[in-house]
């Protein structure tokens, strides 16, 4: 047994999710004068310091062969870095999806945000 189907379904899904809302609604953000979430986060934190935690946090559709057919993210970005060296725990909004909306995030990922937070 193998557990390739399950493994490259995970990779699409993180591709999915690195995607944002689409091309459009990131050209949208940008268009607008404004920066995207992961854009936000590269230019706070230390370069090459982000690690990002839930990014397949979403809502998935599979069609009949159980393949995945649609994925929207959460609009909900978090993860680990550094500022200046010193260990943070950083989240933030994507406009991209569903306009940051509150009702799309993923109610845990800032909990778990906060908590991972206070452990620092």
């Amino acid at each position: 047994m193998t557990w390739q189907p399950e493994l490259d379904d995970l990779r699409r899904r993180e591709k999915l999710a690195l995607a944002m809302g689409g091309p459009d609604k990131v050209k949208r953000q940008h268009d607008g004068g404004r920066l995207t979430v992961r854009e936000r986060v590269t230019g706070l934190v230390d370069r090459g310091s982000f690690h990002e935690i839930g990014a397949i946090a979403g809502k998935a559709a599979y069609d009949a062969e159980h393949q995945l057919a649609e994925f929207t993210p959460s609009n909900c970005v978090m993860g680990r870095a550094t500022i200046d060296g010193r260990p943070v725990v950083v989240i933030g909004d994507d406009f991209t999806v569903r306009g940051g909306s509150a009702d799309a995030t993923i109610k845990e990922k800032p909990v778990l945000a906060e908590r991972m937070a206070q452990e620092l």
